[in-house]
């Protein structure tokens, strides 16, 4: 008999036990993250993994981030100012233009694995002889660098191995004209340092530091400062402290200097310098720094400038007799270029406003550097006395406690290691070997 299936709907039918699923237990997400990592060693190849690519990047630096044309950014000149245009090249640079670890700023630390970001920077005299080493250290460093000159007492030589390099841009161009860049930062040393440059046109030279409010108003005050947070570094001089009655002189000392004497356009001047950049520092809060130089040297320096140290140099080199102004007993301090360079940057990168005074404190008379010289080039080198100069100060020695306590910067090169570079450059410049720019490149990097 076949199975019959019978349905009654009167009757009710037996109810099924209703499903319920089990409570979620609480960390379960983590714990079994926790688990899945532990298993098989996975957290040991995770940290393996890190390593492997934290070793990568620190041994094979990616390329800098490609070059943004200055004009893509806001860029206003005066019309007659002359644009010199980089050139074009395919070629790849050396690790030196490259951005790397050792290229880190001495106040910031780089996390591991990236790369410090280049900076725009405006250098003014950057053609010069202490503007052009400057120059050498900011593209090494992988910096885009502008610089602006008007070829009065600065070089196209002096940069002429930059002109591939897409990072490197130069304007022919007088400071005391407004100008209006969009940058990072700006090191304004465009001025005659030289007595025989700044007596030539006294009335120039003191007109150039008055309208270095131009300077100032364009590159910093007309909204970039505030927007990008420009820096302003202002290359002053020992000459502020005159004819100094404190030794070594400290930046808090004063000065004495006599202002309407012969050197006064040029003494006078870096003082008011000093005045502008510090009351737009306080009045608008630009941030700025001043570095009081002492006397420099190195390669690159113009031959017949009227300095003490290129004075004797090409005149040993000439066999001419050494002229030494007055008995000779006046004291110099005397700093080789590319110490001041790295004080420069440090202080530029640093927390602090300054002044400070950047020199060797290492001090020579007069008669004791024509002996150095002698020492260096020609033993049998003479010694001519001529009556001394008008306001020439007696003594010169800069006090660099400042520098070092807040910089970390003294100066490293001596005078008898540093002159033989200079000497290097010289020679091959006054006696036509026509190789500055590779010999001068040499001599910076030395």
């Amino acid at each position: 008999m076949g199975s019959e299936l019978i349905y009654r709907g009167s009757e009710t039918q037996p109810s099924s036990v209703s499903y319920s699923p089990k409570p979620v237990k609480p960390w379960a997400s983590v714990t079994r993250t926790i688990h899945y990592l532990l298993r098989e060693q996975r957290l040991l190849f995770v940290f393996v993994g890190i390593a492997i690519a934290t070793l990568i990047f620190t041994v094979f630096p990616t390329s800098p981030a490609p070059y943004v044309a200055p004009h893509s950014r806001f860029t206003t000149l005066i019309p007659d100012s002359i644009t010199y245009f980089p050139i074009e090249t395919q070629q790849k640079f050396s690790s030196a233009h490259r951005l790397g670890f050792g290229s880190a700023n001495p106040t910031s630390k780089i996390p591991l694995g990236l790369k410090r970001k280049g900076l725009r920077i405006v250098v003014t005299g950057g053609a010069g002889f202490v503007g052009s080493h400057l120059v050498d250290r900011l593209i090494a460093r992988g910096d885009s660098v502008i610089v602006v000159d008007n070829f009065f007492t600065g070089r196209k030589q002096n940069v002429m191995h930059h002109f591939g390099n897409p990072n490197f841009e130069l304007i022919r161009h007088d400071v005391v004209e407004p100008l209006l860049l969009e940058v990072d930062q700006i090191y304004h040393l465009a001025c005659p340092a030289s007595p025989v440059h700044y007596k030539f046109n006294p009335v120039k030279t003191i007109i150039s530091f008055i309208l270095l409010q131009n300077l100032i108003t364009g590159l910093l005050q007309a909204c970039l400062a505030k927007r990008v947070g420009a820096r302003f570094l202002l290359t002053s001089t020992s000459e502020v402290y005159g004819d100094p009655l404190q030794h070594p002189q400290k930046e808090t000392y004063w000065g004495n200097v006599n202002p309407i004497g012969v050197r006064s356009c040029y003494d006078e001047g870096k003082r008011t310098a000093e005045t502008l950049t510090m009351d737009y520092h306080r009045g608008a809060g630009v941030e700025v720094r001043i570095a009081r130089i002492f006397n420099t040297y190195g390669p690159r320096m113009c031959i017949d400038d009227g300095r003490v140290v290129s004075n004797f140099v090409a005149q040993a080199l000439r066999k001419e007799p050494l002229t030494v102004y007055g008995d000779g007993k006046q004291t110099r301090s005397f700093q080789y270029v590319s110490d001041l360079v790295e004080g420069l940057m440090r202080l530029m990168e640093g927390e602090h406003i300054g002044p400070f005074n950047l020199g060797n404190p290492g001090e020579f008379t007069m008669l004791e550097l024509a002996e150095v010289v002698q020492e260096t080039i020609d033993p049998n080198a003479k010694i001519e006395f001529r009556p001394n100069t008008e306001d020439d100060p007696h003594k010169r020695k800069p006090d660099i406690s400042r520098a070092k306590e807040l910089l970390g910067w003294e100066p490293k090169v001596s005078l008898r290691k540093g002159l033989p570079l200079m000497v290097s450059d010289f020679r091959q410049r006054i006696f036509g070997d026509h190789k500055e720019g590779s010999n001068t490149n040499n001599a910076s990097s030395s």
